[in-house]
């Protein structure tokens, strides 16, 4: 048995979890980070698309069990898992939520404000401020400049234009211009993959980094098990070492759960915590892509290009729907061998050889929080012996809606940069999970407080996507990140009493 004592474990090490492990150790605290995945390998199988996206060398030993789309039969899924979580496959985008986003939310935009602009500069990020039409309110400018578009991009912003829309420059977490870490060399092989150069501005080159400098333990490969609680406290975390096999039990003041909108739930229902609207309202967004199919090679530099993105159209369906739309933004395209391979039975062939003739649009939309849409536990086990995650989701007609007037203004602007034949693909992945353990105002509505604090608890606080009452129309990695940044602050103000 491996066991000690800290003055707060954090589960996780995705956005949530570095930037509060980040803060919790900056502040002096002796921290313990467990992280289920193992370190990036930052080798030439990083970038090889095989590797990564057929072949998934990434991919945990424990499946999920999802049923979604109406579907009667769970099917098993094997996520990536890494330290850094999902930040390590991500292509950089960093935008915020809107101000009418935090309608259903315990706090305002301006209370996030501020941890908004923090995490853009812990995070690097590159972007020009004004340029977005539905931009919110900023108390500072981003810490870098956009760079130079690149022809691909150069495409779509001409083409963006021509239409009378307001193409602007994704803000993006990766490394361009500082000398003193390895810079991007602008390849194809950013989202989705882990950087070999650590020119990303991944958590694991990052802010893990930094917070390791300032005394923060990491255990990779260490899967948490269950949480022990007695007189609404936790007292510790039990689990198992998946490379050892030997089990493991962690005592602290303070624990914060960061595994994500899937596995934390799941830690809490193993636990016999947080009751009936734990792993409820699951959300993922509605999310598509738009393929277009030009009558050239749309990229034979195979140079990065996700450096667009469109909200024209962002609150069309507000009055309608009490939503965001969503936003349309620039993303690469895989390679032959990766289409082919998933590509449906008759089409494998045409999909290879269109390849290099195409270039795509995402489309992000807002989706609702179905209390149906949910996270429970399997009678099944995995190979260490805990049960498997079930996850259950669908769409409402809503959601689909918006999805697919977003792919209408895609395929607009792909028609006015040429292309001649469109395709749109619906994205199965749960990469955007979030919202199924909820903050609120009281027990009745949510699971957490406004601090993000289980409320049958005094010492843990749940702090990855699953905190969201709401999706929004945007990537949620910077929202998530100032959250945490906003929890930490008030984690370490308060950590005596707590």
């Amino acid at each position: 048995m491996i066991s000690a004592s800290y003055d707060a474990v954090v589960v996780g090490s995705g956005f949530g979890g570095a930037c509060t492990a980040h803060t919790l150790a900056s502040a002096g605290l002796r921290t313990l980070l467990l992280e289920r995945g193992g370190w990036p390998r930052r080798d030439d199988q990083d970038w090889d698309q095989r590797s990564i996206l057929i072949d998934k060398r990434y991919q945990s030993d424990s499946p999920l069990l999802i049923r979604q789309h109406g579907s009667r039969a769970f099917k098993s899924f094997h996520p990536n898992e890494t330290v850094g979580g999902m930040s390590v496959f991500y292509g950089g985008a960093s935008l915020r939520l809107r101000e009418k986003d935090f309608a259903r939310w315990p706090l305002r935009y301006a209370e996030l404000e501020p941890y908004y602009s923090r995490a853009e500069q812990l995070l690097g990020v590159h972007g020009q401020a004004g340029e977005d039409p539905f931009e919110p309110p900023r108390s500072a400018p981003y810490p870098l400049a956009p760079v130079a578009l690149t022809p691909p991009a150069q495409r779509i912003w001409k083409a963006a234009r021509s239409l009378g829309y307001r193409p602007f420059p994704i803000p993006l977490a990766i490394n361009f211009t500082d000398p003193s870490r390895p810079r991007c060399i602008q390849c194809n092989t950013c989202d989705g993959f882990p950087c070999k150069l650590e020119a990303k501005n991944d958590l694991a080159a990052t802010l893990l980094r930094q917070a390791q400098a300032r005394g923060l333990q990491i255990a990779a490969g260490a899967i948490a098990g269950r949480l022990v609680c007695g007189q609404g406290r936790i007292s510790a975390v039990a689990g198992l070492d998946k490379f050892s096999r030997q089990p493991f039990s962690f005592a602290a003041r303070l624990f914060v759960l960061a595994g994500g909108a899937i596995h934390s739930p799941s830690l809490l229902l193993r636990s016999g915590l947080g009751g009936p609207l734990v792993g409820r309202c699951l959300m993922r967004h509605c999310n598509g892509v738009v393929a277009g199919i030009f009558p050239f090679a749309t990229n034979p530099e195979k140079v990065f290009h996700k450096q667009l993105c469109l909200t024209d159209f962002y609150e069309d369906h507000r009055a309608l729907h009490g939503t965001a739309t969503g936003i349309v933004q620039d993303i690469y395209t895989p390679a032959p061998q990766v289409l082919h391979h998933f590509a449906p039975l008759g089409f494998k062939r045409l999909a290879g050889l269109v390849a290099s003739h195409m270039q795509n649009l995402l489309c992000i939309a807002e989706d609702e929080p179905l209390s149906e849409n949910q996270v429970t536990l399997s009678a099944q086990r995995d190979l260490f012996g805990m049960e498997l995650v079930q996850v259950q989701h669908r769409y409402t007609p809503a959601d689909c809606e918006r999805r697919d007037y977003l792919a209408g203004k895609a395929r607009q602007v792909l028609a006015a940069a040429g292309a001649r034949i469109f395709k749109t693909y619906r994205i199965d992945s749960f990469s955007h999970a979030l919202g199924s353990v909820r903050f609120g105002t009281s027990p009745a509505e949510s699971a957490l407080d406004p601090h993000c604090r289980l409320w049958e608890t005094e010492n843990l606080f749940v702090v990855d996507g699953s905190f969201m009452p709401s999706s929004g129309g945007v990537n949620p990695s910077l929202t998530i990140a100032a959250n945490a940044l906003r929890v930490g602050e008030y984690l370490t103000e308060h950590f005596d009493r707590i």
